[in-house]
């Protein structure tokens, strides 16, 4: 039996997106923890990554575990006894949003490549229609992991006086050159894939090697080169465990990726990855301050903010989350700066739980 605790909200129609192009029909899917508030003032929005769904913690709709399983739930750092949580799956994600392999109204059939251009200020836009719909017109905090942390900034750039306070966590105000580069291959493996057909595949033919290297190059990015080195030094694989492919995988490390990368394969649309992918290089806050990541920061309106950011993080480099706590504190707001040694670089916020539960739990109990 399949238990699923998605709502969803229509978005209103047409929907209309930043950089051109427009959306009927179109919806989000959101999951709630907790209960809100007479005052309608204890509302907490988780905005994710680029490919976990709005499944962030078990529920008594759906018992399985969430993504942020050990961070969200009764006395756990975001407690679910205080807060109303909400977690949206961003616009162009394909758990439950609308996305390019939804089906186009005016067509009939998925939308695939003709799904209009996307922009993390479209997810921040349709993430807080979302909220609004709930009847909750400022957010006692909104949360933002990774990508999620750049819609976060979308959001209360566009939305000033959204949210009283602020977590931002291991994320940037633009995509710096590396992280651009990674995804540009990330993409072009995708694309290289004689099974993507231009983004017309369907079960039968699906660009399996593309989507792999591709997560494979992610998986590469989010962990550190020290925690690599931790876990699987130079071991080699047993002879039986090798193929005889001769350059087939020899190391640990090899089979480790493999193994990551076919658990994700089919469990997300490629044309999806595609999108929100281009929409993370894209997003730069300096476009709204002339120019400058400073002065563009300085526009979000929060009272309290606490930036976190992790020294083994090649994805989103510290520097660039004193950035945005810096930008924040130029805000007038009351910024906390944590700067983590998490060997686990960018992922450590999926994985140094204790670490980032004292800091996110800490923060929150002091709202």
């Amino acid at each position: 039996m399949s238990h699923d605790a998605r709502r969803y909200f229509d978005l209103p129609s047409p929907f209309r997106m930043k950089r051109g192009g427009e959306l009927r029909g179109a919806r989000v899917a959101f999951e709630t923890w907790g209960k809100l508030s007479d005052a309608r003032d204890n509302a907490v929005l988780i905005l994710t990554g680029l490919s976990p769904s709005a499944h962030a913690a078990s529920n008594a709709q759906d018992p399985s575990p969430g993504w942020w399983e050990a961070m969200v739930g009764p006395g756990k750092a975001i407690d679910t006894d205080r807060w109303f949580v909400i977690c949206v799956n961003s616009l162009g994600s394909d758990k439950g949003s609308t996305c390019p392999a939804s089906i186009n109204p005016a067509t009939g059939e998925p939308y695939r490549l003709d799904f209009p251009e996307l922009a993390l200020e479209d997810v921040a836009n349709a993430a807080y229609a979302a909220v609004r719909s709930l009847d909750i017109e400022q957010l006692a905090c909104l949360i933002g992991c990774s990508m999620g942390g750049m819609s976060a900034l979308a959001y209360m750039l566009l939305h000033p006086g959204s949210a009283r306070a602020h977590i931002s966590v291991d994320t940037a105000p633009q995509a710096q050159p590396f992280a651009i580069a990674i995804r540009s291959l990330q993409r072009e493996a995708i694309r290289l894939d004689p099974q993507w057909n231009n983004g017309r595949y369907d079960d039968a033919h699906y660009p399996e090697t593309g989507m792999s290297i591709a997560r494979k190059l992610g998986v590469i990015t989010y962990r550190s080169a020290m925690e690599w080195n931790g876990r699987f030094a130079r071991i080699r694989l047993e002879p039986e465990q090798r193929d005889d492919d001769p350059f087939g995988f020899e190391f640990q490390v090899e089979s480790y990726l493999q193994g990551h990368a076919q658990r994700f394969v089919r469990g997300f649309d490629p044309n999806s990855y595609l999108y929100l992918s281009r929409a993370s290089d894209w997003f730069d806050v300096s476009e709204y301050g002339g120019g400058s990541i400073l002065e563009g920061l300085k526009r979000i309106r929060v009272e309290q903010a606490l930036v976190i950011g992790v020294s083994t993080d090649i994805l989103f480099p510290l520097e660039q989350q004193e950035q945005i706590a810096e930008g924040l504190r130029a805000a007038g707001a009351d910024v906390e700066f944590v700067a983590l040694d998490s060997p686990q670089g960018h992922d450590a916020f999926l994985v140094d739980i204790e670490n980032y539960s004292r800091a996110i739990g800490g923060f929150l109990g002091r709202l």
